[in-house]
């Protein structure tokens, strides 16, 4: 789709000393403060920016987060993120980032997301400005495309328990 990329793939970090944890690789809360960071890179993409939002006086809440963990990464590690939009509403994006390590190329990590758009004067969902919606459109149109990731919209749990008689 022209002009979109599918996925969007722009947030480059690297494993940094403070955030490896005594077993030599990067701590779980970690993942959370990278994959945020890759989430600033995401909503300016979408075109909810800095600038944006304090002009129209809104901004995203988290209302949901799964993070799975797929494959450690060490400290200097190289990350490269990609990010899908999986769909939207007038007031809610869901998307999934997908962390790779950025030598080896191996799936590290994923985070899927429900954002929830917000006025900040009333701090309720708020519906997003039709230049909003129409972008996210335009990438849902191009990333409707790709294969949907295992990981969205997983259930914790053990499965079925055996019954013992």
């Amino acid at each position: 789709m022209g002009g979109i990329p599918a996925p969007f793939d722009a947030y480059r970090d690297v494993v940094r000393p403070e955030w490896i944890d005594d077993n030599g690789h990067m701590n779980m809360g970690y993942y959370v403060v990278v994959f945020d960071l890759a989430t600033d890179e995401w909503m300016r993409f979408v075109g909810l920016d800095r600038a944006h939002r304090r002009a129209r006086e809104v901004t995203t809440f988290c209302l949901e987060a799964h993070v799975t963990y797929h494959q450690e990464v060490r400290e200097r590690d190289p990350l490269r993120f990609t990010t899908r939009l999986l769909d939207f509403d007038a007031k809610r994006i869901h998307y999934i980032h997908e962390m790779y390590h950025g030598d080896a190329g191996y799936l590290a990590a994923t985070n899927e997301l429900m954002s929830l758009h917000v006025s900040r004067e009333t701090r309720r969902g708020a519906p997003m400005a039709p230049e909003i919606l129409e972008r996210l459109d335009r990438i849902r149109a191009a990333h409707e495309q790709l294969p949907r990731p295992p990981q969205v919209g997983r259930v914790m749990g053990l499965g079925a328990r055996p019954t013992t008689r």
